[in-house]
């Protein structure tokens, strides 16, 4: 019998016990920050129907769904699900035919189709916080796997700007807690992105679309932008105004996000000088503008990190107001954070006029960025702080209260189970991280004191038991 090679799909991956206890370190933060704020936990089903899942996130999105097959002989010959026809008619034919479910892409929409289902147990409006893996069939790359977790925060039932500006601060806090204080927050509004499309002379009909490709700028620059543009049939695209949008202002001065937000709005109402209806874009200009209001009524005082880029467009289609995104300036990834409004996402599902907001935390491109930097806390490494040595079998056994003491006092402690050399098991705690040895030899025992050695240091302390439970606790 031939022996297989063990392997795993490509873009998932294995998490050791050191990387699952940084990763938990990073829920930890987000999900004190989330509560702190008011979210309350909830989780839905990995698998959603294939009638959730499609039509919500454009059509690249459609095409990047991980569909579940049926169980039963689709070509079974008593009672076939596909025929010879559906075969020659291809995929699309066959499809709903062998798969109904499909796994989660994200967990915005299954929120949305939850709030639905039980509006009628609900206190709108409704927060909720949500920790769990997502999958589509992506490429595989660095910070893109088909695997991943997201942390997201939503709140539906209210138009409040309070809720887009408190995203703001979530996003932050998140961030500075971590250490990744060199971020900036990136946020835009549809509406603005509207009058991009109106002063660009478009067809309204083409507007996803055309935010789909705008989306792409960080990727492939202005030019790239301009020539995916032209080939999907965008002729009258005049790029060239937008471009001064993002150069500088005043010599070498960049313009601030007040400075830019006048300057569109300005240009908006240029554009519409000749006509009678609202500017378009005006509204976007007015809500973003509230936003940042409230924020500095809070007291919010990092506005050099927070930057209307209007550009930023967001490729999901269910977005219809303020959108955001976070970047890592000191490295070398894409977006970690991504958000916005949507007022109809619930109407999709037959409850209109609901309106949310809400963001999530890409927590694989979180962790690379802090791997990257070096900012995980050394504590995080393991969750044992403390290893017990053992001498022989008699020390083993007199130190099994001390294990429990240190397990009722909140301790994570282990036993080093085996009879072996010291040096092995201190090897054994080095290895895993564990930061504190303790020992008791007879000595010790008979003045009843304890050896406890700090690794990172090499120092050890001769201690009753009261200064070791200190020393572990502080």
């Amino acid at each position: 019998m031939s022996v297989q090679k063990p392997s795993i799909p490509q873009g998932t991956r294995d998490f050791g016990p050191a990387v699952v206890a940084r990763r938990n370190y990073i829920f930890g933060v987000i999900r004190r920050v989330f509560e702190k704020f008011g979210y309350a936990p909830l989780e839905t089903p990995t698998m959603e129907n294939l009638s959730v899942l499609t039509g919500k996130y454009g059509e690249e999105g459609d095409q990047l769904l991980f569909k579940v097959l049926n169980s039963g002989d689709f070509l079974n010959k008593k009672n076939a699900a596909v025929t010879t026809e559906d075969l020659e008619a291809g995929s699309k034919k066959i499809l709903p035919k062998i798969a109904e479910k499909g796994l989660r892409y994200d967990l915005t929409v299954p929120f949305a189709r939850y709030v639905v289902m039980n509006r009628g147990t609900l206190t709108f409006p409704f927060k909720r916080y949500q920790i769990q893996p997502v999958w589509r069939a992506d490429r595989p790359q660095r910070g893109r796997y088909r695997e991943f977790y997201q942390c997201d925060a939503d709140v539906v039932g209210t138009d409040s700007l309070l809720c887009e500006a408190e995203i703001v601060l979530m996003m932050s806090e998140v961030l500075n807690t971590l250490g990744l204080t060199e971020h900036t927050i990136k946020i835009n509004h549809r509406d603005v992105l509207s009058g991009v499309r109106f002063a660009a002379g478009e067809d309204p009909s083409k507007e996803s679309e055309f935010f789909v490709v705008l989306d792409k700028l960080d990727k492939i620059g202005s030019e790239g932008v301009k020539q995916e543009l032209k080939e999907r049939g965008f002729h009258n695209f005049g790029f060239q105004w937008l471009e001064y949008l993002l150069r500088t202002h005043d010599g070498n001065k960049r313009m601030s996000s007040s400075e830019r937000l006048k300057y569109v709005s300005f240009m908006f109402e240029d554009i519409m000088s000749d006509s009678n209806a609202e500017v378009v874009g005006s509204k976007g200009i007015r809500e973003l503008e509230g936003v940042f209001r409230i924020l500095k009524d809070f007291g919010f005082t990092q506005f050099d990190q927070l930057e209307f880029d209007p550009t930023l467009a967001r490729g999901l289609s269910y977005y219809t107001g303020c959108i955001f995104e976070i970047k890592i300036n000191n490295v070398n990834m894409g977006s970690v954070s991504g958000g916005g409004r949507y007022d109809n996402l619930t109407g999709a599902f037959g409850l209109p006029g609901v309106s949310g907001v809400g963001f999530s935390f890409g927590v694989d491109r979180l962790y690379d960025c802090l791997e990257e930097l070096n900012l995980f806390p050394e504590a995080v490494a393991t969750t044992t702080r403390c290893l017990i040595a053992s001498f022989d079998a008699e020390t083993a056994r007199l130190m099994l209260p001390v294990l429990r003491q240190l397990r009722e006092a909140g301790i994570p402690s282990e036993l080093y189970p085996d009879e072996a050399k010291l040096g092995k098991q201190f090897k054994y705690a080095d290895a895993k991280g564990i930061p504190y040895v303790l020992l008791q030899g007879p000595e010790e025992r008979a003045a009843g004191q304890f050896k406890l050695k700090e690794l990172s240091t090499g120092q050890e302390q001769l201690l009753n038991w009261d200064a070791v439970l200190a020393e572990l606790t502080k």
